[in-house]
């Protein structure tokens, strides 16, 4: 069963329902964070950003996390900056309390379904996109992928000077 599930995450990441952001500028979004803050995505213009679509009751996004937050922890003097955006109907109090529990270190905000459809639909938790320094999406991940798939966009993201690092 987990075989299919994988086989038809990647199946549908194939597809063409999310082919219109691939390559271009990431939709921009104002959108509310558990802290009580506005976050809007374009402030982040100059940083690569890993845009993560998840749920509080969604068990590949558990495992997920605490990887984001150790990618945030050994990328972000780089340039990354990791996001999530709670897409289930949990309260604030909700999320905030299931983002202390993970230990999450990076902004989580409170998302919306027409943030879901500017980026073609989000059909799969978790749903990953990369952005690189410009705000173009470079890759999309849809559901649980390996820590070293993530390490690998992330590169990408960061650019030459993330692989040139990496290597001292």
């Amino acid at each position: 069963m987990l075989f299919a599930a994988m086989h038809v995450a990647r199946n549908f990441a194939r597809g063409p329902r999310n082919g219109q952001v691939m390559g271009g500028i990431a939709p921009d979004f104002d959108l509310q964070a558990i802290d009580g803050s506005t976050f809007k995505l374009s402030s982040l213009r100059g940083k690569a950003v890993l845009l993560n679509f998840w749920a509080t009751y969604c068990e590949p996004c558990k495992v997920e996390m605490p990887w984001f937050v150790e990618l945030q922890k050994e990328y972000g003097p780089q340039g990354l900056q990791v996001v999530g955006l709670a897409m289930d109907d949990a309260s604030t109090e909700d999320v905030l309390a299931f983002a202390k529990k993970m230990g999450v270190n990076y902004p989580i905000l409170l998302g919306k379904e027409t943030v879901a459809q500017s980026y073609g639909g989000i059909g799969v938790l978790p749903t990953t996109f990369f952005l690189d320094r410009n705000g173009r999406v470079i890759a999309r991940e849809f559901g649980l992928q390996s820590r070293s798939i993530f390490v690998e966009h992330i590169k990408d993201a960061l650019g030459p000077a993330a692989t040139t690092q990496a290597l001292k």
